[in-house]
């Protein structure tokens, strides 16, 4: 687990979350916000050495080693972070991967997904705004460690307690490397299982309400 403590973090973050921040504005601030935490996010992708020549000489440099890395929108508002996650990560493939939250169980179901059947030795690098009761992230997780990922790296804007806890249950025997990154962790969920203080539902603020 990784807060991402810098002062450019906190100070987006608290934009997002007030109320007033029209959805023009939020999709821009979270969109900053998300390569802010892709930088940490993209701490332990794994490199190979290459050799280059520059204006004065020969060098040994580094170049991200193959297969290249997969970032897993969670669809509709992980769609809102994918552009933050590509602009440090141009070269990396993207899947989708639809789940949705029953508002009154809180249980997720699949309703959309498109990865590719055998992710071995893939990073996946899964963008969720909110990490709530841990659910649909669980439910992402486990279908890339189906498919055989060598690591996967949650990108969150906000976590919950309550969520946090969810996950080290669900993947305590897992060997599957697991990383959270998040701009905070939040107080508590509240009885419709939202994140308190939240910023409310981040897909709604980013896109509008639905009909």
């Amino acid at each position: 687990m990784q807060v991402v403590d810098h002062p450019l973090v906190a100070h987006k973050l608290t934009m997002l979350r007030d109320e007033r921040t029209s959805s023009a504005n939020f999709r821009a601030l979270a969109d900053e916000l998300v390569t802010l935490l892709a930088y940490e996010a993209t701490r332990d992708l794994t490199t190979e050495p290459v050799d280059a020549t520059t204006p004065v000489g020969p060098v040994t440099g580094a170049q991200l080693a193959t297969p290249k890395p997969l970032i897993v929108p969670i669809l509709r508002a992980g769609l809102g972070m994918l552009d933050g996650l590509l602009r440090v990560l141009p070269m990396a493939e993207v899947g989708f991967l639809g789940l949705v939250r029953d508002e009154t169980t809180l249980a997720p179901s699949t309703y959309a997904e498109r990865l590719p059947d055998d992710l071995t030795g893939r990073h996946c690098l899964v963008a969720d705004p909110m990490l709530a009761t841990g659910g649909t992230l669980a439910a992402a997780i486990r279908y890339l460690n189906d498919r055989s990922a060598a690591r996967v790296t949650v990108v969150c804007l906000l976590a919950a307690p309550e969520g946090i806890a969810t996950l080290d249950v669900a993947f305590a025997g897992l060997t599957l490397p697991i990383t959270i990154v998040t701009a905070s962790i939040d107080e508590r969920l509240n009885e419709r299982g939202y994140i308190v203080p939240g910023l409310g539902d981040a897909g709604d603020r980013m896109y509008g309400l639905a009909d």
